[in-house]
């Protein structure tokens, strides 16, 4: 895999996780896999949506629908710095899961807790569909790191391709990716 310079070495993927793990223990950090949290949090991220161009705008009623699916807070203290929600989709019959809403405080970014968050989510959703939209390098880079494969447009089949767009995924391929896990992978295969 080709290195970006801005972002630091990895090593194994196991070692990095424990490192993040052991960085959130000793800032007194606690993960938790929610599916309701208070309105001022929800008010929080999605304002917090709207101000970072990294983020797609999610209303409250949008991020309440996600957190039926779980979310991974972050929190030190009574304080939010950082998330990941589960978005669900349905391709036909299938449900997809989607890993969005990714944000980790500045001050936070270089102990991994993306990459941790990411993991986490992988992790609890390996048996599913699982799919990430993203057109930041960091997160194109874990995606990799995680072992999600990358796809193009070209390689969905044309259901697919008109799913993405009644749910409002379809993306310009020169600015966003597309990564799935490998039991989504094996299943785009056969649907083409």
């Amino acid at each position: 895999m080709e290195q970006n310079s801005q972002i630091p070495i990895f090593g194994d993927l196991e070692t990095e996780i424990q490192n993040a793990q052991d960085f959130s223990k000793k800032e007194g950090l606690t993960i938790t896999f929610e599916t309701k949290i208070s309105e001022k949090y929800l008010q929080t991220i999605s304002n917090r949506s709207n101000d970072i161009s990294s983020l797609h705008f999610v209303s409250v009623s949008m991020l309440e629908k996600r957190l039926s699916n779980g979310a991974l807070i972050v929190y030190k203290e009574d304080e939010i710095i950082g998330h990941i929600f589960v978005h669900k989709h349905m391709l036909g019959k299938h449900p997809v899961f989607e890993r969005c809403t990714l944000w980790v405080k500045n001050d936070y970014r270089k102990y991994h807790l993306g990459l941790l968050l990411m993991y986490e989510l992988t992790v609890r959703f390996k048996e599913d569909y699982l799919v990430s939209i993203a057109k930041s390098p960091i997160v194109h880079m874990y995606n990799e790191f995680l072992g999600m494969g990358h796809i193009t447009l070209s390689q969905l089949s044309a259901e697919m391709v008109d799913t993405l767009e009644q749910i409002g995924k379809l993306r310009d391929e020169e600015r966003y990716k597309y990564y799935v896990n490998a039991r989504f992978f094996k299943a785009i295969k056969r649907l083409k």
